[in-house]
């Protein structure tokens, strides 16, 4: 499996170096934006490993959201935070150092993104960095389209749902999706977003999936609750 590019100032990357599996990632995408800070430091202290941070440019996805001023806002009131940024936008070729620079730890490109241009030396760029990285699947593509890039990245994440919104019902055809990836790539983490909570976990689980990205099921109940949910997540 790739490995991260070392840096001493970096936030222990849980993706790359696992102290435990599964990793659960609150989607802040579901936060409420007003007190952005205090939900992500809830999360944290929730039991949460990592923070999933959502970018969408309105045109590869027909929504706005988030940005490289939030997640330098972020990280500089959360510095031991580690942010694992998927890029729902159509031009993640120009963002890789921005986000660096923000403080991501990790960038996922979408594999429908990647039309026409150098994927590798994309994803060496990203390492050179200081960041792991990774492809992410949207719901309505086949998984096979992204198997010639698979061993060269250290995340795939697989879409239950049409990338976009958070609140999308679960698509159980992720399943075999996931199965798909962890037979070819036995040793690199899988992701999957869209519709997961504590009723979605096993099942992932089972299939392969080693990192759960939540955002309704951690942000959209009481702070009290979150802990709970995400024990129930990981199992």
């Amino acid at each position: 499996m790739p490995t991260q590019a070392p840096s001493e100032k970096a936030t222990k990357n849980p993706i790359t170096h696992p102290e435990r599996l599964p990793l659960v990632a609150p989607s802040i995408l579901a936060a409420n934006y007003a007190n952005l800070g205090e939900e992500c430091r809830s999360a944290l202290d929730a039991g949460g490993d990592l923070l999933h941070y959502d970018v969408m440019d309105g045109h590869f996805v027909p929504n706005l959201a988030l940005g490289v001023d939030m997640l330098a806002s972020l990280k500089a009131d959360l510095p031991e935070a580690f942010f694992d940024v998927h890029l729902m936008i159509e031009r993640p070729d120009l963002f890789a150092e921005p986000f660096a620079k923000a403080g991501a730890g990790h960038l996922t490109f979408h594999i429908e993104a990647l039309d026409g241009k150098d994927a590798r030396a994309l994803f060496d760029k990203v390492r050179s960095l200081g960041m792991s990285v990774g492809i992410a699947i949207d719901g309505p593509t086949p998984i096979e389209r992204a198997d010639a890039l698979l061993p060269h990245v250290d995340l795939v994440l697989v879409m239950a749902i049409r990338a976009g919104f958070a609140g999308q019902a679960f698509d159980p055809t992720a399943l075999d999706k996931i199965r798909h990836v962890r037979h070819l790539v036995p040793e690199t983490r899988i992701e999957v977003d869209g519709g997961v909570g504590p009723k979605q976990a096993p099942p992932l689980l089972e299939a392969g999936a080693d990192v759960l990205a939540a955002a309704s099921a951690v942000f959209k109940v009481s702070p009290n609750e979150r802990a709970s949910v995400i024990s129930q997540m990981r199992g």
